[in-house]
């Protein structure tokens, strides 16, 4: 399958104070999320001067996929400037007939991996008849490069604490019937996955895997236990020292830089535990050679490259022999589920 571009695909974010407001905005358009949530929301970002790191990273990244890859990139969000339906228009008027698509996800499920789906649809209908194929890559959790990187962050993490930390891995949550859409957990069985993958590349063999940044009514499920309540049962078990790594993100945005380094760090140190959250890939050059290596394996045609784990990967029935996407194959899955919360990836 040959390309004539890579489209990096991501959620979006807030680049100034007046921002913050229509961009939640866009965000929860049409799931009666009340104002004071919206308020509450708005002060992580307005709390950073309203700038989510997530544009700037993606930006990086795009410097860094320009030196792996010998194809033009494009990028385009969900939710903010710029909007992937401006980067497809953009492409159809630059010629490309199809173009490789790497999403800041790297999960099935909804808003994970649908809701790109459905975006890529949109964004072609906008563009009109002449608009690119668009072809997803696929889901990389269990990626050599994902698995390294994490192990990594996690061994300098460790550097900074005592030894003996405990192992906590987080990933956002979502409610449990959006979990359960594409199969029996599947994505918390895919973040499980990737964990148990990362935690032995680190020489952990044992560790926690724990939930954040939920949100919605309460008496809708999400997948639990919630990371802050986990530290809590910590502390009364004694630990003294932990490792957060967030598994489930792959960019220090708003939920890492908020929920973990602000409200996670204040609740440890009130608590007397020493604390060190592993980084995410942000703009590594190993993330950008991740992307280029997935185009590969289909312009190759080639087998993805994997690290294997003691059960089967959890794949999604969704999908082009279960690999890349090419809309609406995901975008037909998940009719009418519960949307996840304002933040979710």
């Amino acid at each position: 399958m040959e390309f004539d571009a890579v489209l990096l695909l991501s959620f979006g974010g807030p680049e100034g104070p007046e921002q913050v407001r229509p961009f939640l905005e866009n965000v929860t358009r049409g799931r009666k999320v009340p104002p004071e949530r919206l308020d509450d929301v708005a002060g992580h970002y307005l709390h950073f001067g309203g700038v989510s790191p997530i544009n700037g990273i993606n930006r990086a990244l795009i410097a860094e996929l320009n030196s792996e890859l010998e194809l033009p990139v494009y990028f385009g969000n969900r939710n903010w400037h710029p909007y992937v339906e401006d980067a497809v228009i953009a492409m159809r008027d630059d010629g490309v007939r199809r173009a490789a698509v790497f999403t800041t996800s790297a999960w099935s499920g909804y808003s994970g991996c649908t809701q790109y789906a459905e975006d890529l649809a949109r964004a072609r209908a906008a563009a009109g008849p002449q608009a690119p194929e668009l072809v997803k890559l696929r889901r990389y959790f269990d990626h050599p490069l994902f698995v390294e990187m994490f192990a990594d962050n996690i061994a300098a993490a460790a550097r900074s604490v005592p030894a003996g930390a405990r192992l906590v891995f987080t990933a956002h949550s979502v409610p449990v019937a959006a979990d359960d859409s594409l199969g029996p957990r599947l994505y918390s069985r895919q973040v499980a996955y990737a964990a148990r993958l990362v935690a032995a590349a680190a020489g952990y063999t044992e560790y926690d895997l724990v939930w954040q940044s939920r949100s919605g009514p309460p008496q809708v499920p999400w997948l639990e236990p919630d990371v802050a309540d986990h530290l809590t049962a910590l502390d009364e078990s004694g630990v003294k020292a932990v490792i957060v790594c967030p598994v489930g993100f792959v960019a220090d945005h708003i939920e890492v830089v908020w929920d973990l380094d602000n409200e996670l760090r204040g609740q440890a140190e009130a608590a007397g535990i020493a604390f060190a959250r592993a980084s995410t890939f942000n703009a590594d050059r190993r993330f950008a050679r991740l992307a280029a290596d997935l185009v590969d394996e289909l312009r190759r045609g080639r087998a993805p490259l994997r690290v294997s784990g003691p059960d089967p990967v959890p794949g999604c029935l969704a999908g082009v022999n279960g690999e890349a996407c090419l809309p609406p194959h995901c975008a037909a899955a998940e009719p009418n589920l519960p949307r996840p919360s304002a933040g979710s990836r």
